[in-house]
């Protein structure tokens, strides 16, 4: 084998040696303000991502309703102009 493969795996065994011998505790536990504070985020999160679907959905609709009613307001101005003319 070559000399950085040796280093290589004598790098990750010493790693994993470290790693095990850490003490064993559960790191995924929450305590009760830290799940509420969880589940804050998680309701924020969810209302943020609807809200900018919604938006994402009725803003064009809402644009393109505006452009197509000012349209129909200047080309029934015209056709006024027209009949009086």
């Amino acid at each position: 084998m070559k000399l950085w493969t040796k280093i290589f795996i004598k790098t990750a065994l010493n790693f994993l040696k470290f790693i095990l011998s850490l003490p064993k505790q559960n790191a995924l536990m929450f305590d009760f303000d830290q799940y509420l504070g969880f589940l804050a985020f998680l309701t924020i999160l969810t209302i943020g991502f609807w809200l900018m679907i919604f938006l994402v959905g009725f803003i064009p609709f809402w644009i393109t309703g505006y452009f197509v009613d000012n349209f129909k307001m200047k080309r029934e101005e015209k056709l006024k102009e027209k009949g009086e003319a």
